[in-house]
């Protein structure tokens, strides 16, 4: 994944999702299982972005002062 190439949230969670399956992968050396771990960590890192940039969007109506505020 180089920095040109940010991957949507869906890609980023497919491909932690299949870092995580091959970790379970008993017959996995050491360093395949370091590699996919470190591949999840940086797509489980892009994942969290990209939901805190959500979260950040998402606004929330307040009744009592009739306006859009911040979700918490």
């Amino acid at each position: 994944m180089t920095r040109k190439e940010t991957p949507s949230f869906e890609e980023a969670f497919q491909k932690l999702s299949q870092a995580a399956e091959a970790l379970k992968e008993e017959s996995a050396t050491l360093e395949e299982s370091l590699k996919h771990f470190e591949e999840g960590s940086k797509y489980y890192q892009q994942c969290s972005r990209i939901l805190e940039k959500a979260k950040q969007r998402v606004m929330k109506y307040d009744k009592e002062s009739g306006e859009l505020q911040p979700w918490q």
